[in-house]
């Protein structure tokens, strides 16, 4: 059963001249214990896509259809106060850069202990015990020492795994992780990689992890749900999704990708951009960059439907398609 169901989600801002759709139906969900990675070029949507879930959604965006439902509640429609008090106690967050998450003037020990006491029925005391074992758990050597100290006595790495204990801190049954690497070096990159793909295996907790790193979807993820112009363009298993790309926009990020059997002296890239929000074309919005497009593809968006075994949305995979190429 699914911990996270997302369904046909659409986020718009509006503004003077109209309204820009930057989600338009997207639809997912993530199993306990499971690791979702959310790819694609910046603009796709991936971030965004977190914050609608979580609740923080910079005004004038707003959620203008679908629903997002944990645990069986929907949480789309619920009040400033109450989705505050889902976010952190079912809902954990792990940004980008630490330094923003953490705040300069309290020391890690307050931080963790206010965030503990604001979601667990538990005495100061026993706050700061938790707050200990979880610095522990994260990889924070000295814990008992290091829980007085202020964020800039920490490097990048160790900040990033406070922001890791802050976001477990109420046993969240769902982690959003956005970009929790980009900012790290390839070691630290690892050992944060390691630390999600534990958390995962043994709190049962469902990740969300938002890269535009392949490499880290392939080492740390179960599925992996590529976005293009705010839409998935395939959804499916890590390992199928990699090696056998369904989706023309799939195959040219795989492509791009050096390899280190090869000796060829250029990368491959896709050509063009992705489009503005403002100027999504008509039919499949990859269409201008495709080089397998043809009439269709022009004039009808296609849905998700079975592509072996993922799901992509592109005409190439529809049955009559499938025919007419045999």
């Amino acid at each position: 059963m699914s911990l996270l169901q997302v369904k046909d989600l659409v986020v718009e801002f509006p503004h003077r001249h109209g309204t820009l759709r930057a989600l338009d139906h997207i639809s997912f969900d993530i199993a306990p214990g499971e690791i979702l990675g959310v790819v694609g070029e910046s603009g796709a949507g991936k971030s965004l896509t977190g914050a609608a879930i979580i609740g923080l959604l910079e005004p004038p965006g707003r959620i203008a259809g679908g629903e997002i439902v944990l645990e069986g509640q929907r949480i789309d429609k619920l009040p400033f106060d109450a989705m505050r008090h889902i976010r952190g106690r079912k809902i954990g967050a792990i940004f980008q850069d630490p330094l923003t998450s953490l705040n300069p003037l309290y020391t890690i020990g307050r931080q963790l202990t206010e965030t503990i006491r604001a979601h667990l029925p538990v005495t100061e005391a026993e706050a700061r015990r938790r707050a200990i074992s979880l610095l522990q758990d994260t990889g924070i050597p000295a814990a008992e020492q290091r829980i007085d100290h202020f964020p800039h006595q920490f490097s990048g790495g160790m900040r990033q795994r406070v922001v890791i204990a802050l976001a477990l801190a109420a046993e969240p049954k769902l982690i959003v992780a956005d970009e929790p690497t980009t900012a790290l070096d390839v070691s630290i990159q690892a050992q944060i990689i390691q630390l999600l793909k534990k958390v995962c295996k043994e709190r049962g907790a469902a990740v969300m992890l938002i890269t535009h790193d392949m490499g880290v979807i392939a080492e740390t993820c179960d599925r992996v749900a590529v976005l293009y112009a705010g839409r998935v363009a395939e959804i499916g298993p890590v390992h199928e999704v990699i090696h056998q790309p369904a989706h023309p926009y799939t195959a040219g990020l795989m492509a791009a990708i050096p390899d280190m059997t090869s000796d060829r002296e250029r990368l491959n890239q896709i050509d063009g951009a992705m489009p503005r929000l403002n100027a999504i074309p008509t039919g499949c919005a990859y269409n201008p960059r495709c080089t397998q497009r043809f009439d269709r593809c022009l004039q009808e968006r296609p849905e998700l439907m079975p592509a072996g075994a993922t799901r992509a949305a592109c005409w190439l995979h529809e049955p009559a398609t499938l025919e007419t190429a045999r």
